[in-house]
Parts: structure tokens; sequence; C-alpha cells
């Protein structure tokens, strides 16, 4: 492990340096010289002590610190998955959770969320289907991120709003609010109603199609993962008036262990490409072209018809989603869930997320 001693002074959880109470620090990080030196420095079996120069003692347990210093940290997922393609993700035969276990024992909203955050995806059967169940379903994990769509929505093919979605037309696999700053983490959808044919709803997991980019072309997986894009939302229908604008690359990664965290992708909503270089514009199409293929495969679109009672929940910064055209009247149901709610239900429940 290599530490520096402003980091071990800074992170001292001693009684005066760190409120154990409230797991906050209490120490002014501005305060410590940034050349200290300890007087006295001294290593057990468990534990490294150190002595600082005004008489501060500073105690380490050795797994705290493995754990928690920059090459523990790069060895480690911060949220670890299964990627999936159809054939696998059909293999794991993953179990839905019943209504009632869900909303009712909390083995049945672990298995859930275990579900979801190992896939992305993740079902809940025989929800009555009603616009008001479902949005009981919703918040049993979180609040419902009200968006410029409101809290709950309908989707219907009545054109209501100027979005593709409120059509009967087939959609590409894409994600949702590209055009916010930070898109929408998780949602939900539940038919309600359809009278006529099509309307299958399409999965891809991103993350899995992006892994085979970075294993295979992972010159391009790095300028997908370095150029900002531009996305936007421009509404001019009935009382709806709204512009829209996200920024950001289309695959996000932390930068300490390259772990992808979202993949941002949805060829409707993106803008001018105006944030590109002229030398790496062609190098930039190249580069989505690849993942744009991978994600396209057939071996990686998991079909599902939604019916009343099944409840979709998908995670919008993983798992791309789309649909067949469709015949007859449609009524879907659904929202948007903030994210950090869903992580901090899991965490509460002892998962890793």
């Amino acid at each position: 492990m290599h530490l520096d001693y402003v980091w071990l002074r800074d992170h001292c959880r001693s009684a005066s340096c760190y409120n154990s109470k409230t797991n906050q620090r209490s120490l002014d990080t501005a305060s410590v010289e940034l050349d200290i030196k300890p007087a006295q420095v001294r290593v057990d079996e468990t534990t490294l002590y150190l002595t600082w120069p005004d008489g501060h003692m500073t105690r380490y347990g050795l797994e705290w610190l493995s754990q928690n210093c920059y090459e523990g940290q790069k060895q480690q997922l911060v949220q670890p998955r299964i990627l999936w393609s159809t054939q696998s993700y059909k293999e794991a035969n993953v179990p839905s959770v019943s209504y009632l276990d869900f909303l009712e024992t909390g083995e049945g909203l672990r298995d859930f969320l275990q579900n979801f955050l190992l896939y992305g995806i993740a079902f809940v059967e025989d929800v009555p289907a009603t616009r008001e169940e479902t949005q009981k379903v919703a918040e049993r994990i979180s609040h419902i991120r009200e968006t410029i769509y409101g809290k709950m929505w309908d989707l219907t093919s009545d054109f209501s709003r100027g979005d593709t979605a409120y059509t009967k037309l087939a959609l590409d696999r894409h994600t949702d609010t590209t055009y916010f700053q930070e898109p929408c983490g998780m949602q939900l959808f539940h038919c309600l109603r359809h009278e006529g044919t099509g309307g299958r709803t399409l999965l891809v997991d991103g993350f899995h199609a992006a892994e085979q980019v970075r294993q295979n072309h992972p010159e391009d997986f790095e300028i997908l993962s370095n150029v900002p894009l531009r996305h936007e939302y421009i509404e001019n229908v009935g009382e709806s008036h709204n512009h829209m604008v996200g920024i950001g690359p289309v695959l996000n990664v932390y930068p300490w262990n390259k772990e992808l965290y979202m993949i941002r992708y949805n060829n409707y909503d993106r803008a001018v490409i105006n944030t590109v270089p002229y030398d790496l514009v062609r190098r930039w199409y190249s580069s989505h072209r690849i993942l744009t293929t991978e994600l396209r495969k057939p071996e990686n679109e998991l079909w599902v018809k939604l019916k009343p009672g099944k409840v979709l929940f998908v995670d919008n910064w993983r798992v791309l989603h789309g649909r067949e055209s469709f015949t007859g009247y449609r009524q879907l149901c659904g929202c948007y869930l903030t994210r950090d709610d869903v992580l901090n239900t899991a965490r509460l429940m002892g998962l890793k997320s």
C-alpha cells in the first residue's frame, strides 16, 4: 500500500477528528500541513500507529487500510453485476417477485433488489392493473422522481407529447432522459391495457455490449468514454414547452478502476455534434457504430410481452429498452425513480450497491 502522510492525517478516526455517532469528519482538512510527517511510526500484525509532531496519535487497522486505500479501491467493483445476453439471461431463470411478497415481506423486497442490482431489470407479478397500485409498488423502494412528464405518467399513442414514445411506431433501443444533466436512474412500466397486436418490449444489457467493445476495440471504448455529447429535448405541444439539454459521454466510467457505471445512448435525442474536434469526428462515428452493432446483435436482444399485472423495473443507466410497433389501443403507466433512494434501500438490506 502506498499511503501519503496527508491522507493518513486527514482520515484519522480518533474522537477529536471523527464523529462516530454521525459518521462525519470533524477535522478541518485544510488545516493539515501538506508536508506533514509523523514523529513516530509503529506497526504490529493488525494495526498501524502514527504519532504526529503535536503529539496526536492516529491508529489504523491494516484491514481497514487495505479496503480503503487507492490500490484496494482499484481492485473492487462499486456494484457487482452479472452481464447478460439473451441466452444467458434465460438460462439464469431469474425469478419474478409476487406483488404481496414485494409489498409485505423483507425477503421479497430483498430478492427483488438483488435481481435488479445484478441484472439491471426485475419483475413484480400479479400487480392490480391500476395506476394507483402501480404507484404503490414504485414507492416501496423509492421516491418517485417528478419530471417534465409529471410524477406517474400514462403512455398512449395520442401524440399528447412531442416524443416518439407517444405513437404506435417501433422504438429502437435507447436509454431515457439522456437530455437531463443526470439521467433518471430507474424506471418502471406497467401495461394496463392493450387491445391489438405487437408492442413487445425490447431489452438490451448495455454494459454487456460495452464490455465487448472494451475487450475487442479498447481504443474505441476510450473514445466513447471520453468524448462528451449534447442531447436535447425540444417540445412545443399544447401546454408543454420544454428545452432540456444534457451533456456527457456515451460511456461513463469511474476514473480509478475504469468500471462502467452509466451508458447514455439515444440516437433520437442526440443533438448537433459540436463538442468533438474535426480530427476526431470520423473516429467517433466509427466507435459509435461499433457499439451500435454490438447493441443490435440479435443474441443481445431480450423481447418481453408486457401484460396487465406484470411490472417491469429497468436500470436506465445500464439497460436499453425499445419496442416493436403495435396496433390498437395500448396504455402503459409508469414513472421514474430516484436512483439514490433505490440504492439506499438496497444497502440498508445488506446488499452491495
